[in-house]
């Protein structure tokens, strides 16, 4: 009955890890996509990967997952750029990709976004 119980309760701890990991995906395809649609360059692949996790505490100084992510865009459709993100939770920590330093806020409708 002990090691059922233990089943149990790692196998719930790997579901929650696994579901968070996948809305951090989400979240940063969703960033992907928007920042180069507001920088006028192509998005490559339509997705992106998972190149880091590590423990960071955040601003409330509780302790969470900060996810490296990595995605690639063109701007003609011949060459390959690598653009990258850091999310802590759903936030965006850093961003490095298309026209970053035009983007001031990366939201999820577009039309809003408002340029430097």
């Amino acid at each position: 009955m002990p090691t059922l119980l233990i089943l149990l309760i790692a196998g719930g701890i790997v579901y929650f890890f696994w579901n968070a990991a996948r809305s951090a995906a989400e979240r940063a395809v969703e960033l992907g996509r928007n920042a180069c649609r507001a920088a006028d360059v192509q998005w490559l692949d339509q997705a992106v990967h998972a190149t880091g996790l590590r423990l960071s505490r955040g601003e409330d100084g509780r302790l969470g997952f900060e996810r490296t992510f990595k995605f690639e865009y063109s701007y003609d459709g011949i060459d390959r750029h690598v653009g990258r993100m850091v999310l802590r939770g759903d936030q965006l920590i850093s961003f490095t990709g298309p026209g970053a330093a035009r983007i001031s806020q990366i939201r999820t409708d577009n039309e809003d976004a408002e340029d430097v």
